[in-house]
């Protein structure tokens, strides 16, 4: 890593005028007699060449080189909600057994609560060779404080190579927090794992709106942490269990929160998306939302669950928690048909995983046709009635 650093006793008004004038990135900012170097800086060295002596130099710092063999297991934490694991959690865990046989690594569940045996008894069943309980009635409910002193407590007595969490509304506040204390980096929200036979995990992500699959690595942090959506990947067959379950002395992890639970509000009980079997999924080929009542007759025959894209829900069409993709529900039912949808690689990476999919959309170059197992080209508001009626037909024939 390197950087252009300012000598401040050798500027002038003058001096930064100069700097300013040859600098081809406008990337210096001299304000209350003070000359700063903005995040326009490429480091191009054209002031430390061309510029006045020994006012600006270049620094290139040392890299830190860690010692890999020195981090060993893949962890997961596993979040309990109501005295039940989150599905993702045992998902994560799947993908661990994955990873670790590549790299020989043990595979990890950390559980937090009070009286939470039972789940690290149950992720013995999932196949993890060792469990660690923080068992303590301060941890009954989550707190972000609390919760990140335990991980840096795990983190700092193991010295872990991996830990992973689940792409949730806590894991999100949760995973953050943790890589702060333990300054380390962090991948959020990807939908793609892989690791390297020496232990360095591969972090794969749609970035730049989706253009690309950024591949992400923290070859000199420790541990490796990255968030991954629910329904992402698959959870493992339960076996009999053969991993061991360590119960963490929790005396001296610091209890003290500036933060304190008021109340607990628990939201209405709603049908997720997310769990559905089937699901036909809408786009903005519908122009008006009048026009939404001609897949009712589908939805019913099929007992779907609606799905959307998100200019839907921007246009107030349908609640926020029915949209697919990477900023709403990542989906992975038996059945899911597309109507159309124009393709984006944010509602891609929301649904590719379905069992089988169906698109109707009259671009015949649309991104969704890669994908489908079948694909019909055409105007939604005529192939809808004959879908229907060959809905009938197959109905009628498997009857």
């Amino acid at each position: 890593m390197a950087y252009i650093k300012v000598n401040q006793d050798k500027v002038s008004p003058e001096i930064a005028k100069k700097l300013i004038d040859i600098c081809p990135f406008n990337a210096f900012d001299y304000t209350d007699a003070y000359l700063s170097i903005n995040a326009s800086c490429k480091i191009c060295r054209v002031c430390v060449k061309k510029g006045p002596d020994g006012v600006c130099e270049f620094v290139e710092t040392k890299k830190y080189k860690i010692n890999q063999a020195d981090y060993k297991g893949i962890a997961v934490y596993v979040e309990i909600h109501n005295q039940k694991a989150h599905h993702v959690s045992w998902e994560l865990i799947g993908k661990a057994k994955e990873l670790s046989v590549k790299t020989k690594e043990k595979v990890f569940a950390i559980v937090i609560g009070e009286n939470v045996s039972h789940i690290a008894h149950e992720a013995l069943t999932y196949g993890v060779d060792e469990v660690f309980l923080y068992d303590h009635p301060s941890f009954k409910d989550f707190n972000v404080e609390l919760y990140t002193n335990v991980m840096e407590s795990f983190y700092k007595k193991y010295q872990n190579n991996v830990i992973l969490y689940g792409s949730t509304p806590r894991g999100r506040s949760f995973a953050p927090r943790v890589a702060a204390r333990l300054k380390t980096g962090l991948t959020a929200d990807c939908t793609m794992l892989d690791i390297t036979t020496d232990g360095e995990l591969l972090q794969i992500r749609p970035a730049f709106g989706g253009n690309i699959m950024a591949k992400i690595n923290t070859p000199n942090h420790r541990p490796q942490m990255a968030t991954i959506r629910y329904k992402m990947f698959n959870a493992p067959k339960q076996v009999t269990p053969f991993g061991i379950i360590h119960k963490e002395d929790t005396d001296l992890i610091k209890k003290d929160s500036t933060i304190h639970l008021l109340e607990t509000l628990h939201k209405p009980v709603v049908s997720d998306l997310s769990d559905a079997e089937v699901i036909i999924a809408v786009g903005r080929a519908f122009k008006k939302q009048k026009d939404l009542e001609l897949i009712e007759p589908l939805r019913k025959k099929l007992n779907a669950e609606i799905g959307c894209t998100r200019p839907l829900i921007e246009n107030g069409w349908f609640d926020p928690r029915k949209q697919i993709g990477l900023s709403g529900r990542t989906v992975k039912p038996k059945l899911i048909i597309n109507l159309g949808i124009s393709g984006a690689v944010q509602y891609i990476e929301g649904m590719k995983e379905a069992e089988l999919i169906i698109t109707v959309n009259s671009d015949e170059h649309n991104k969704l046709f890669d994908i489908s197992h079948y694909s019909i080209i055409g105007d939604i508001y005529q192939v809808l009635p004959e879908l229907n009626l060959l809905i009938d037909q197959i109905m009628e024939e498997k009857s």
